[in-house]
């Protein structure tokens, strides 16, 4: 009888480990997606010559606008374009050739080494929304965001298992100086979270600040040797390079920094209706931004960009998760691959004023597109809602779990001797079940993507539970990941540097609010 006991009291301790297993809070970062699936491709090998020749026109006879930037002028002289006051004329294959510098794949480093990331290949990098002056939830509605809000984004990123990257601007910060809150936003990506994160690119002197602040972090030596940021530089479509975009573009392509170079397109008001006219423009605006961060320096890590969306011919708004916008997408993705160079695209882009059913059914739409597409970095990947000016608590928890069932695509489907299963499929045979087959019972805990949020359960028991919706659901995983938000141990020394870096900078200016 004592045997017995102890054995109950085994098996009682086996199931309570397991149950404090499945309760206990980790805090994992999957590795970014390496896809074994291929690419969707919507043109032609015709078709992508037409597009590129049509490209090469439009730099050799058109032209972009370098804006407010003699320098940049002077540098284009210099490589052999035609300079005509602010207009920038390229020969044809100029651009091209000067393209043939940028590498094709780059480590993004983390200052948790284990979620570095390379960007390129076939892998996917992840990282949440960027730039919403708003935010929302349940709670609050719709509001300006604050660095309390910022910073709760930071640590839901940080939480989140399958998001790769803190991202920039997660959110704007209005309850902060507009010449200091970068300050403050690369702090909390610094010290709020591990995974590598954006530099700020409102102002020249901003990104510099960026460069600066890794400098503490990571060391100068290192910064100056590998890429440790990632920023975002937009390009005024129509075909036009203004000063503060490119001013940031040139610091951080002389400090050895990532620019993804990106049109930003909504079609029909910023580039031809139709696809093929709009990807010629896409491809002749990246060419020409990629170009000059060539010309600052040989070598300097880009990403070929595409944001893009249709327009609502009736209300001028910017519509997401289109048959059109996809089309784009792909092609663009094709264009990338040709050139050789990593893809940014993509994203959980929706047009919806709440995390409901049309934000669900166009984010869906964008983030498989995204896949498929053979994006290599996807920005806003999580949390965008309202056309991109709302950051939303609820949907970034939605979207940051529906990323798990985009690596599970990834995976493709494996055919070695386990994955063919003959023993199971024997053990069963005719009539029976595999629930308790040894194939299952070895494989059954990663045989599946489970999400942490959707709710499955019978009928019954939901609506004992409070027939809780998605939304419900959300607020509870929110707050559940902020209690139990463990923050990354960082050296005392850094920590304090930094400190000193901000409170000095910011006691340099007065605070300015435009």
């Amino acid at each position: 009888m004592a045997e017995a006991a102890a054995r109950r009291r085994g098996r009682g301790g086996g199931g309570a480990a397991r149950r404090a297993e499945r309760s206990a809070v980790r805090i994992e970062t999957a590795k970014y997606i390496e896809r074994n699936i291929p690419n969707f491709e919507v043109l032609t090998e015709e078709a992508l010559d037409i597009i590129e020749a049509n490209a090469e026109t439009v730099l050799e006879e058109i032209g972009v606008n370098f804006v407010d930037n003699p320098a940049a002028l002077e540098r284009w002289r210099e490589a052999g374009a035609d300079v005509d006051g602010e207009r920038v004329r390229l020969p044809r294959g100029l651009a091209r050739k000067l393209c043939a510098t940028a590498p094709k794949e780059f480590t993004q480093h983390a200052r948790n080494p284990e979620k570095s990331v390379v960007i390129g290949g076939r892998n996917l990098v992840l990282a949440p929304v960027y730039g919403p002056p708003f935010v929302r939830d349940a709670s609050g509605g719709r509001r300006y965001a604050t660095m309390e809000d910022f910073n709760k984004f930071v640590k839901l990123g940080y939480m989140s298992k399958w998001l790769h990257h803190s991202g920039g601007t997660v959110c704007e910060p209005t309850d902060v100086p507009v010449n200091k809150r970068h300050l403050d936003m690369l702090h909390a990506h610094m010290t709020l979270s591990d995974k590598p994160f954006m530099g700020s690119v409102t102002d020249p002197s901003r990104a510099q600040d960026s460069v600066d602040m890794c400098g503490i972090l990571f060391g100068k030596e290192f910064v100056q040797d590998n890429t440790v940021m990632t920023s975002l530089i937009n390009i005024n479509s129509p075909m036009t390079f203004d000063d503060v975009m490119m001013g940031a573009l040139e610091v951080y392509a002389r400090n050895n920094q990532a620019c993804i170079v990106s049109p930003f397109i909504v079609g029909g008001a910023m580039a031809p209706v139709s696809v093929a006219g709009t990807l010629t423009q896409v491809l002749a605006e990246v060419l020409a931004g990629i170009a000059y961060s060539q010309i600052i320096r040989p070598g300097a890590p880009v990403i070929f960009g595409a944001f893009v969306s249709s327009i609502d011919m009736n209300s001028g708004a910017p519509t997401f998760g289109t048959p059109e916008a996809s089309m784009v997408t792909y092609g663009a993705g094709q264009l990338a691959r040709r050139l050789g160079l990593p893809f940014r695209s993509a994203g959980s882009f929706c047009g919806s004023k709440l995390p409901d059913a049309q934000a669900a059914y166009e984010t869906a739409n964008s983030l498989n597109m995204g896949l498929l597409a053979g994006v290599n970095f996807m920005l806003h990947s999580c949390g965008w809602l309202e056309g991109g000016l709302v950051a939303d608590f609820e949907k970034f928890v939605m979207d940051a779990d529906q990323l798990g069932a985009l690596h599970g695509l990834a995976k493709g489907v494996s055919v070695d001797e386990e994955a063919q299963a003959m023993d199971a499929i024997r053990e069963v045979g005719p009539g029976g079940h595999y629930l308790g087959c040894a194939h299952t019972q070895a494989n059954f805990k990663s045989a599946f993507w489970k999400s942490d949020l959707l709710d499955y359960k019978p009928f019954e028991t939901w609506e004992e539970e409070g027939a809780r919706d998605t939304r419900m659901l959300a607020c509870e995983r929110v707050e559940y990941l902020l209690a139990n938000y463990q923050q990354p141990m960082l050296d005392p020394a850094i920590s304090e540097a930094l400190k000193a870096y901000i409170d000095e900078k910011k006691a340099s200016m007065p605070d300015a609010f435009m």
